[in-house]
């Protein structure tokens, strides 16, 4: 049995619009969304075993207040297929990961993750939690789930099951959506 977390980065600034899109930072709202994700995840005794992540700035930034907040070093592998990837793309990368890793953390962006998840999970409607990432899998959001397998590299389609998911808002009402979202 392995465990696939993933964390969509948490809210980007879009008032530079001279940067590139892989440049751009997190706003203020970002910082705290990362790192009341990063004290959730340690509050729950989420222990990750291999982390693979986007290296676009919004994702560094979620990664670095995250892990301040969680209290443990992550040590992602960086993977520039992670940025803007599609479900496809994201599977390849997890049939990479060594076996060892029972618990992988993947920090990455949307479309792409949300799409993992309905790639990954049935939709035959065994999983209300599924619905819930069918409505939004929001900035800094985690969506836990578990899949039937000894290796990585046999992970495929609907072999996922969604145990949980978590939106900053859930946790703190602040952290919800805004006039911009």
């Amino acid at each position: 049995m392995k465990k696939l977390t993933l964390l969509r980065h948490a809210k980007s600034d879009w008032l530079d619009r001279s940067l590139r899109d892989f440049d751009r930072p997190l706003n203020a709202r970002g910082l705290r969304g990362a790192r009341a994700m990063g004290l959730y995840a340690a509050e729950k005794g989420m222990v990750f075993d291999a982390v693979v992540a986007s290296p676009a700035v919004r994702v560094t930034e979620t990664i670095d207040h995250f892990e301040t907040a969680y209290g443990h070093t992550l040590n992602p592998d960086w993977d520039r297929r992670i940025y803007l990837a599609s479900s496809v793309t994201l599977i390849d990368v997890l049939r990479g990961v060594p076996d060892t890793a029972g618990h992988v953390l993947m920090v990455g962006h949307n479309p792409g993750l949300e799409d993992l998840v309905f790639d990954l999970v049935a939709d035959d409607g065994s999983s209300p939690l599924r619905d819930v990432v069918e409505e939004k899998f929001p900035t800094a959001a985690l969506a836990v789930m578990d899949i039937a397998i000894d290796r990585w590299s046999d992970l495929d389609n609907r072999s996922a099951k969604l145990v949980e998911v978590t939106r900053p808002r859930d946790l703190d009402p602040d952290l919800g959506p805004q006039d911009d979202d």
